[in-house]
């Protein structure tokens, strides 16, 4: 028995976590990307992108007006195709330093004007709202029934700083009252409130609040029908586009074969996906996205490794051959990383040819200095 207990290896007590299986299956690398339906949408897209932007820098068009159409390009999402014009106009107007005490500025105004400001990197103070707050230091009654005002006024809440009191107040203030006229509301407007408060635009991922609120534009008797078939054009054809890179980015994945390679770890490759959409959703950061997509979900395994199977003394040589980014590490490593560590370096080689087309090679280095910083 003393000969046969010696002989036994010791058992690995490892923290399995059993996740559960990938929602997607191979939903995604069975897509076909119709090529004559995108140059389609192409086209029409760019013959409205002409028009839009002599809307935009039309000479002599009034303040408000300006920063109105502004509000709704950024609303529908579409607002990227004209980022230029949009920050030359936007820095004009800042420039301008008007009076909001003018009555001519009501609160939904001003409140659109600080947001937008604020959104794109200018400092104007929260003083502008002063206006509609009465001698006692309450805000005035004559607001607490302008639905859209309080709206507006709410969004800009959500651009506050340290210390910004008001706006504190501001927040307290809006929600209160939006929450109890809410179920009054009639669509669009009522819509709107109840989505918002939900989910706020500025921390709402632009194109999911474009979609919600392209639904809710069709509806606005005052809507302008080019912009609204411009932002549904882009839509779809953003769709197409993010639907390919699930293609490239899913068959990357089945061939990997990590998820039978690797069964302790999470199969989440279209999640990984969604969090670089959350970073930029535009057309021209593809291939950063797919990159992208492609670290987190390294990095998810990583994770994986540390917290739901490795062991210490396992994850200590890990540790140090991440760090070292060196090939000959990997007779060191525990048999059940090997592939993936491969895999790994592999990738950030592939990172590394493709970027020094564009002369960007450091890109890479800084990544590696990301990824390492987290052991």
């Amino acid at each position: 028995m003393d000969s046969v207990s010696t002989n036994c290896k010791k058992e690995i007590l490892r923290p399995v976590a059993n996740f559960s299986p990938s929602l997607w299956g191979e939903q995604f690398i069975n897509f076909s990307f119709d090529t004559e339906l995108a140059d389609k949408y192409d086209k029409e897209i760019e013959g409205f992108k002409s028009e839009v932007r002599s809307m935009i820098t039309t000479p002599g068009n009034e303040m408000v007006k300006s920063m109105n159409l502004i509000e709704t390009l950024e609303h529908l999402g579409i607002s990227y195709h004209f980022a230029n014009e949009i920050e030359e106009l936007l820095e004009r107007f800042f420039n301008l330093n008007t009076n909001y005490e003018d009555e001519a500025y009501d609160l939904y105004t001003v409140a659109l004007h600080f947001r937008l400001f604020r959104q794109h990197g200018h400092r104007v103070s929260c003083a502008v709202f002063n206006k509609f707050i009465d001698d006692n230091g309450k805000f005035k009654e004559t607001i607490k029934s302008d639905a859209r005002g309080l709206l507006s006024l709410y969004e800009a809440s959500n651009l506050r700083v340290h210390e910004e009191d008001i706006l504190e107040e501001v927040l307290s203030f809006t929600t209160d009252n939006l929450k109890s006229m809410a179920p009054h509301l009639s669509s669009p407007i009522g819509k709107q409130v109840a989505h918002s408060l939900v989910q706020c635009i500025h921390f709402g991922n632009p194109i999911i609040e474009a979609r919600n609120f392209i639904s809710i534009y069709q509806e606005d008797e005052s809507k302008n029908e080019m912009l609204l078939r411009l932002a549904k054009l882009d839509y779809n054809s953003l769709q197409m586009l993010h639907k390919k890179e699930l293609y490239e980015v899913s068959r990357w994945w089945k061939d990997l074969d990590l998820v039978s390679k690797l069964p302790y770890a999470r199969d989440r490759v279209v999640e990984c996906f969604f969090w670089a959409m959350g970073v930029y959703h535009e057309p021209q950061y593809s291939v950063a996205r797919i990159m992208l997509t492609k670290t987190i979900a390294m990095t998810s395994i990583i994770d994986d490794t540390y917290d739901a199977y490795g062991v210490v003394e396992e994850l200590e040589v890990f540790t140090e051959a991440i760090q070292r980014w060196d090939i000959s590490e990997i007779d060191r490593l525990p048999e059940y990383i090997k592939p993936f560590n491969s895999v790994l370096l592999t990738l950030y080689e592939q990172f590394d040819e493709e970027l020094s087309k564009e002369r960007r090679s450091y890109v890479v280095y800084y990544e590696k200095e990301a990824v390492s910083a987290t052991f």
